[in-house]
């Protein structure tokens, strides 16, 4: 008997406890005929530990010394990194600098010039989140050593992505991996 992959185990996660079928809007602002909610998948034992090693083996083949991204989404994922021994820090941006306190955008341990950060997503379907998140860090005058995201809806987000960071673009799964039978696949 073959013991399953981390890869493969997080698409079981997803298929199993993510995947929602039914008319859905998504953040775009589009209608969809359903929707992946990873965290539902990823804040799991099983999926939390599969990607924890997934994310943590991409931070350390790209060199990252911090792993974030746009708050909600990339929190547990940057989580994972830790404690899949990535040995990288982790970092929130929020959607708007915080308006008390350290009034810090980015939230975590200070980032320092020299930081590579990885900055990694639940969901990519445009990419506007993963955007904004690249925009952030690069305003902060840190550098992109790449992009990680759970699952990639193939909606044309990957392309946006991997021209605005100018650093490699990797999803741990498609949709076509989690849900093949889609009524939206091209043939």
């Amino acid at each position: 008997m073959t013991s399953l992959t981390a890869r493969d185990r997080l698409v079981d996660a997803l298929r199993t406890h993510a995947l929602v079928i039914g008319e859905v809007t998504l953040t775009s602002g589009a209608v969809a005929q359903y929707y992946v909610d990873a965290k539902r998948a990823i804040l799991l034992p099983e999926g939390f530990a599969a990607l924890a090693e997934l994310v943590a083996e991409r931070a350390r083949a790209r060199g990252a010394t911090a792993v974030g991204g746009l708050t909600m989404g990339a929190d547990p994922i940057a989580c994972a990194a830790l404690a899949g021994g990535a040995g990288a820090k982790a970092f929130f941006v929020r959607k708007e600098t915080k308006g008390h306190g350290l009034q810090r955008r980015i939230e975590g341990p200070p980032l320092e010039p020299h930081d590579r950060c990885l900055i990694v997503e639940d969901v990519v379907t445009t990419g506007g989140s993963t955007l904004e998140a690249i925009a952030a860090v690069r305003e902060a005058g840190l550098e992109i050593c790449g992009v990680v995201a759970v699952l990639d809806r193939l909606a044309g987000g990957a392309e946006r992505i991997a021209q605005a960071a100018d650093a490699p673009y990797d999803a741990l799964a498609t949709i076509d991996d989690v849900y093949p039978d889609r009524p939206d696949r091209p043939l």
